[in-house]
Order: structure tokens, then C-alpha cells, then sequence
């Protein structure tokens, strides 16, 4: 790996550098290393031409603050970390965001990093934030065994990437005595991107797809757990408006409802035909009072797997209401099928 240049070291602290030393920056760099107050302020000078710094003041005493571009990166010790502290004192200070989307990111942060505290099993976590014209990107990436290897481990579940499905569902936690399993949901529909890679594998989430996609992603961070999230500064979407979504608010703010891609229910080239692939889906379905099946990219079901979804489950669960949508012809003839004899 090459070894970086002086320029991109400088880049790696610039947004907290210009904040503590607004009035002597040139001075600052070229202390640190050792060099002219020429080249220094050559360094300045790039700096505030590629939108990290902004000047100010007479030319003779400038005044320099955090341009358009900032990034804050920093390794910390899991052991007594406390994400709520490294949010307020050592990234929320730098960037500058509205109201909405500020109380976006600390959320996103602190529950990713919450996880990687109390799950990961790891020794270390590394943050990254970066903002530049018109997004704000994190990177919150822990040393640990792999969020999908301890779902998968944890729920006893026969295959990695039932983790990624049961991810997608909500409500999932391996520690229910610390945690109620709605930070990645959440999280996850609060950002326009978001992603998870961990164990060969890949959690996506993005604004503006249809649905969740669950991949393979090997030689893609194959130790812990990475979590990737963007949300761009001129956003108007709020907290509220997401967790408004999954409840009945304001009559109740209890998160009571998910939405389901059943594509994600199929491993591989694998049609949903059978009672256990129907009982692989439901899993935790009664955790939530609706749970909307979205069946866009499914062209059929089998008979088996329509009656063990729509009738034998809302039989045995009649406090879960299954509301199907996106049906083919097909599909909606195999749900009426299972469904008539109650509607009668």
C-alpha cells in the first residue's frame, strides 16, 4: 500500500484542525511538520481551494473555519466506551447539518455504535464521518465475529443469510434484555442508503429501491461488522416520520407493523412452494399486529405454502393481520384459496 502523502495526512485531521487553530493554522502545519511557513501556506491554500477550510478576515490575519468538506475519523477502544459521549464531543462539534437531519445521524450513531458496545464481541471500532456539498456519509466498522454469524449463532437459525431476512423483518436482538431489536430497522429507513456487510455477506437498504436486497459480498470486510449509512444535508425526512410509518401514531407510537419483501423469503433460484419455507418466513410475525407481504418479483407460490402462511399461521394467530399486496394472478388465486374457507 502506498504510503499516503503529506497533503492527504493533513486532509485526514484538517476539519478538527481548523477548529482548534482558526487563527493559526499555517503555523500549526508547519510545526507539526517541520516545514516552511512557505509551504504551509501552500498547503492552506490547496486546502481552501478543494473546500476543506474557508477564510476570513484581513488577508494579512486571517480567520480560517471548516469549509464545505469536513471529516472526523477516529479508533476507539470498545472497553468503557460510551457512544452518546464520542457523539456529542467528537463529531456532532463538526459538522454542520439542520435540525432534522442532525438528529438523523446522532441516532444512526449512537445505535450502530451501541451495537458494536454491547454485540459485536470485538475489542475495537473504528468511525468515520464525512460531509461535502450535498451528503453526509458514515462508516462505523467493529473488529468483532460479524453481525450475521451472531444472529445466526444466537437464534439458532440453519443458514447466514436467514439472518439477513430475519434483519429485514425488525424487531430482532440477541440481547433482549438490553435491547428492544428496532435500532437497525429504524436506522435503516432513516438514511437514503444503508448498509451492513459482515461474514461474506450484505444487508442493503436504499430510499428510493422497492426493497431490502440480501447478498453474497465476499473479500468485503471479512472481519466484524460494517455499517455504511448517507443521507443527503438538504433532506426533510424526520424520525418521526419514520417510526409514523410502522405504528399506529398518534393513537400509539408501539412499533405494531413491518413490511415483508417476500422475495427476500427465497434463497437462490428457489420457489416458495413449501410448509417450511413458509414457516422459515413467519418467524417473529407475532411480534407485530400487521405485517404487509409485498410480493413484487414473485410470479407464483405453491398450494403448501399458501395455506401454511394465510391459513394454518392466521388460524393459530388471529391478533396478526397478513395483508398480501403486489399479488400476480397466480398468487392471488392460491391466497383466495387459503383464505375462503374463513371468509365464508
Amino acid at each position: 500500500m502506498a504510503k499516503p502523502s503529506r497533503f492527504d495526512e493533513i486532509v485526514r485531521t484538517v476539519t478538527r484542525d481548523v477548529m482548534e487553530h482558526p487563527r493559526d493554522l499555517t503555523r500549526h502545519y508547519a510545526e507539526r511538520y517541520a516545514i516552511s511557513r512557505v509551504a504551509s501556506n501552500n498547503y492552506i491554500q490547496r486546502l481552501e481551494t478543494d473546500g476543506w477550510i474557508a477564510r476570513s478576515g484581513p488577508s494579512t490575519h486571517p480567520v480560517f473555519s471548516p469549509g464545505y468538506k469536513r471529516r472526523i475519523a477516529r479508533l476507539y477502544s470498545l472497553a468503557g466506551l460510551e457512544e452518546h459521549i464520542i457523539w456529542g464531543q467528537d463529531f456532532k462539534p463538526y459538522f454542520n447539518l439542520t435540525p432534522s437531519v442532525q438528529n438523523i445521524v446522532g441516532h444512526g450513531f449512537t445505535e450502530m455504535v451501541n451495537n458494536a458496545i454491547d454485540h459485536s464481541g470485538g475489542k475495537s471500532v473504528f468511525v468515520w464521518i464525512s460531509q461535502d456539498e450535498h451528503d453526509l456519509r458514515i462508516i462505523i466498522s467493529d473488529d468483532g465475529v460479524g453481525i450475521f454469524a451472531k444472529i445466526t449463532s444466537a437464534l439458532g437459525l440453519p443458514d447466514m443469510r436467514q439472518a439477513l431476512f430475519e434483519l429485514s423483518k425488525g424487531k430482532l436482538t440477541t440481547d433482549p434484555s438490553k435491547h428492544t431489536g428496532e435500532g437497525v430497522f429504524f436506522t435503516s429507513r432513516m438514511f437514503d442508503s444503508f448498509k451492513i456487510s459482515a461474514n461474506g455477506l450484505q444487508f442493503n437498504h436504499e430510499q428510493n429501491a422497492p426493497h431490502d436486497l440480501l447478498h453474497e459480498a465476499a473479500g468485503v470486510f471479512p472481519n466484524g461488522t460494517a455499517v455504511f449509512m448517507r443521507i443527503a444535508l438538504s433532506s426533510s425526512r424526520t424520525a418521526s416520520d419514520v417510526y409514523a410509518q410502522f405504528t399506529d401514531a398518534p393513537e400509539d407510537y408501539d412499533f405494531s407493523k413491518t413490511v415483508v419483501p417476500m422475495k427476500l423469503a427465497r434463497y437462490g433460484d428457489e420457489q416458495l412452494v413449501s410448509r417450511s419455507q413458509a414457516k422459515r418466513l413467519i418467524a417473529r410475525f407475532d411480534r407485530f399486529r400487521t405485517v404487509i407481504l409485498d410480493f413484487t418479483d414473485i410470479q407464483e407460490i405453491g398450494q403448501a405454502f399458501a395455506d401454511e402462511l394465510f391459513r394454518v399461521y392466521s388460524n393459530s394467530h388471529p391478533s396478526v393481520e397478513l395483508l398480501p399486496k403486489n399479488m400476480t394472478k397466480q398468487v392471488e388465486r392460491m391466497w383466495l384459496r387459503a383464505v375462503s374457507p374463513r371468509m365464508t
